[in-house]
């Protein structure tokens, strides 16, 4: 799963993106919404790099028992 540090920018995301709309700053608001984009790719990676350690942990451990 992302970090606390994902979870941070993605509500910081979502907090610039709301104060940018209702001020009527698109800058903003679109600022916010790339927050939330990149907070959300990189809690993806990291759900994939747990994914591919935890396969790489079973096989090893398929071989480990083999032994």
């Amino acid at each position: 799963m992302g970090d606390l540090g994902d979870k941070a920018q993605e509500f910081g995301g979502k907090a610039k993106e709301g104060i940018g709309e209702a001020v009527g700053n698109d800058d903003l608001a679109n600022e916010g919404r790339a927050d939330q984009v990149k907070a959300e790719v990189k809690e993806k990676l990291s759900e994939a790099g747990d994914a591919v350690k935890g396969a790489a942990d079973k096989v090893l451990g398929h071989f480990k028992k083999d032994d």
